[in-house]
């Protein structure tokens, strides 16, 4: 029997590659042997990690893009199909947050401004809908592709602050399941779309909201370790798995799922 877990020549596409995770996730696809097409808005550092990746003996290049331009989402994928014949997988690593779609503790639901919200979803949801839609095509034509979204905790559970950010990552999880369904019943079983729900990991965008200057954790982060039967953060490393076995043929028979990684977070009830 083949080994169901290889991935070696697998061309992937991650858009916002060039974040904590998504630079993270790219080396280890890449250095396990599949063809990483990081896709990202920061060229300087999309040049810093192809070096690294190829420092390591990955394969690897870096694409501008704008995850909310069509037009531009389009070029890329016609460059990645026109130089390696194939799309196998999309990551859709991209998103973030803005302080105008939170509600801090000395603020209340009046203080959220609804362009800011409007703008998160937009980033978070639509951002993932759109390169969906773009790179689903070449995968239908192949007869074979896997599509990863990025949930949140925040999209289980309605977590303080993060409006605007849970709201979106919430569509994500749907959105998920409904092109699961879509794409098995129209184009086919080879075609799957699967998301990861990351529990807490310290990045560049929550950095100061779960750590102090001196390294610390604040008491939003002290919340979480406690919510977390763990007793940690998650490292960058530990997606890696969940993300190898959704792409690869190991999960043959797995679509519409959101797989959670987060040291318990999401089952702790007290």
């Amino acid at each position: 029997m083949n080994n169901l877990f290889d991935i070696k020549g697998y061309v992937v596409a991650i858009t916002g590659g060039t974040g904590v995770l998504g630079r993270t996730i790219a080396k280890y696809l890449a250095v396990n042997g599949a063809k990483v097409i990081i896709l990202g808005r920061k060229e300087d550092m999309g040049r810093e990690i192809v070096a690294d990746i190829k420092a390591a003996g990955g394969e690897c290049e870096f694409l501008k893009t704008d995850v909310m331009n069509q037009e531009v989402v389009q070029q890329n994928c016609d460059y990645i199909v026109g130089k390696y014949g194939r799309i196998d997988t999309l990551l859709n690593a991209a998103g973030g947050n803005m302080k105008g779609a939170t509600i801090a503790p000395d603020q209340n639901f009046f203080d959220l401004e609804a362009s800011q919200f409007q703008t998160v979803l937009n980033l978070n949801l639509t951002g993932t809908v759109i390169p969906t839609q773009v790179f689903l095509k070449p995968m239908v034509a192949q007869g074979k592709g896997s599509i990863i979204n990025f949930s949140s905790m925040a999209a289980f559970r309605p977590m303080t602050r993060v409006c605007g950010y849970a709201a979106a990552k919430a569509g994500i999880s749907n959105f998920t399941a409904f092109m699961a369904t879509e794409c098995a019943k129209k184009f086919g079983e080879g075609i799957r779309v699967n998301a990861i729900a990351p529990g807490f990991f310290i990045t560049e965008q929550n950095r100061s909201l779960l750590t102090n200057p001196d390294g610390t954790f604040t008491q939003r982060g002290q919340d979480v370790i406690r919510q977390t039967p763990f007793g940690r953060m998650g490292d960058p490393e530990e997606l890696c798995g969940t993300i190898h076995y959704l792409m690869s043929d190991a999960a043959k028979f797995v679509t519409g799922t959101v797989a959670v990684v987060d040291g318990g977070f999401n089952a702790f009830a007290m």
